[in-house]
Formats: structure tokens, sequence, C-alpha cells
């Protein structure tokens, strides 16, 4: 019998901020996860990286701003660097909670690269906040070497395209460890943006939304389902008013007719919303649940959030 398979996102609360928050956080997401594998899913984690691409990319861009011999770190490297050190953490703590139950299963981490259309709209109208505060004379500089720079509050910042993912250029790794019953972290933060230029893949100055990669990466794989882990418990209209309405379950119509009224967040529950209706699409099988980490039921392990469904 064919074990189900299904996609774990995990947000910015399963991960922490700074290096030793990350370490506890992971601990905690481990057990989550692991409730899913001790129910004889197949799994495949990703996760978002925004606070930890953000210090790697402010902490290359000081260095080099203190040594000019050295070279500026691409955004695309920074982003290859945040999937190995969030990796690191985060399968060494599932691989810790799973012996302690004495379940024996490797846990791997793909460097992984999601292609990008060069033409998307995104590039045109980047949005992206990433990196440390900048003078005035700083922000000049960033932008006659063609980056964009948006003026904050604080002062100025650099900001990035969010292009949709088209493809997964590991996606046959993260099948044949799958199949080999493996546990696999691949995506992280949204994966590596590039560019396919013939034979060769070209690092993209872009960040890509996770749930969208998180959503596309469970279409791939033919997973049965797609958990997002987020900071709140259940799916909300009417948010932030006085009077949410949080849901225990939509369909994708449902969804669409949500999005179309603007209930959802841009950059906070919108893409996760997004990410559900095209990975369910129309399949009469597949489902989604978006929930708060550690949330759970008797049913299945943070099985009391919003539950999406043809």
């Amino acid at each position: 019998m064919r074990k189900k398979k299904i996609v774990i996102a995990l947000g910015h609360d399963a991960l922490g901020t700074t290096l030793p928050e990350q370490k506890l956080a992971t601990k905690r997401a481990a057990k989550t996860v692991v409730d899913f594998i001790k129910d004889d899913y197949q799994v495949v984690i990703t996760h978002s990286n925004g606070p930890q691409i953000g210090m790697i990319h402010t902490a290359m861009a000081e260095f080099c701003r203190i040594y000019p011999e050295y070279t500026a770190t691409p955004m695309s490297v920074c982003s290859a660097m945040s999937q190995g050190y969030i990796g690191y953490d985060l399968q060494n703590a599932i691989r810790t909670e799973l012996l302690n139950r004495g379940i024996y299963k490797p846990v791997s981490t793909i460097l992984t690269q999601v292609s990008v259309d060069p033409y998307d709209d995104a590039f045109y109208h980047p949005s992206k906040v990433i990196g440390r505060v900048m003078t005035e004379e700083e922000a000049e500089a960033e932008e006659k070497k063609g980056n964009h720079v948006v003026k904050t509050g604080e002062g100025y910042r650099r900001i990035v395209a969010a292009p949709q993912p088209v493809d997964i250029i590991e996606i046959d790794a993260i099948r044949a460890l799958l199949c080999a019953d493996q546990i696999v972290i691949a995506c992280g933060g949204g994966g590596i943006p590039v560019l396919a230029q013939n034979n060769k893949l070209k690092g993209a100055s872009a960040v890509i939304e996770k749930d969208l990669a998180a959503g596309r990466l469970a279409k791939l794989i033919e997973a049965d389902r797609l958990v997002i882990l987020t900071g709140v418990e259940r799916v909300c209209l009417d948010f932030g008013s006085g009077h949410e309405r949080p849901l225990e379950e939509m369909t994708v119509a449902q969804a669409r007719e949500y999005m179309e009224e603007g209930q959802f967040g841009e950059g906070t529950m919108l893409p996760k919303i997004e990410a559900a209706v095209e990975f369910i699409g129309n399949s009469a099988v597949r489902s989604a649940l978006i929930t708060k980490l550690d949330v759970s039921d008797e049913d299945s392990p943070a099985a009391s959030g919003t539950v999406i469904h043809k």
C-alpha cells in the first residue's frame, strides 16, 4: 500500500531569529514533524528563511564594506548559505527526536534551486525589503550598481523581486529520497532563485515566497497533503478587526472568493492561500491545512487549523 506523502512548510515561529533561538525552535518543530512521521507519512519539509537570509546578507555586505577588495556576495549565494545552516539545525533536531522515539530514518537537506521566469512582472516591481539600513550616500552607491533601494522610516534599504516559482531543479533527487522512505528538507526559504540560460543556471537577485514554493513542491511530488505551520491557529476572515471569523474549513472556490474580496494580507496569509489553491487544483483527494505550530488534537498533528479542499 502506498504511503501518503505530505509537505510541511515551517514558518518563522518554527525557526526563531537568532542562532540560540533557532536551536530551541527547531527542537520544538521537530516534535511536530516527527508526529507526522510516526503516523507513517512520507515527509518533505520546507521552511522560511527571512531573518536568516537578512542576517547573512547584512553580514556579507558589511564585510565587503570594510574590506572592499573582496567580492560582494550575490543574493542567490546568501540564500544557499541560509538553506545550509537552517537545514543543519533542523535535520539534527529531527534526527534526535526520531532516535528518542525509537525511529530509525535518515534525514537529508537538499540544497535546492528553483527556476523563475526572467520576464516575471515581479522583476519590474521589486517589493521584498532585505539587508541593513543604509545612509543616502550608500543607497546611491547601491543604485549605481543596478540594485533597487527604498526609503524606510529607519533609512534606506535594498529591495528585491519576489517572482513566482516555475520548476524545482532538484525534484528528481527529492523524489528518489522519498521513494527510499527518507525524510527530506528542501526548498528552504522558497529555494535559491535561478534563471535557466541554455545549459547553465544563473542565480537571480530575488527571493521566492516559501509558501508558494511549498505548494509547487507538493504538486510536483504528487503529495496528498500540504501543511503550512504559521503563527495563527486558523485562517480568519476580517482578520485584525473586532469581529474576526475563524474558519475550520473552506473550499477552493470559497478561497478564491475571499482572495478577490481582499480578505488575506499580501506577504502574510495570501501566499499561503494561493499555495493551497494551486496545490489542490481540481483534485478531490488533495487537501491543505493551515495552522499554528504545536496545535494538535486526537485525529492528527495540528489538525485543529483550517482545512482547505476541493
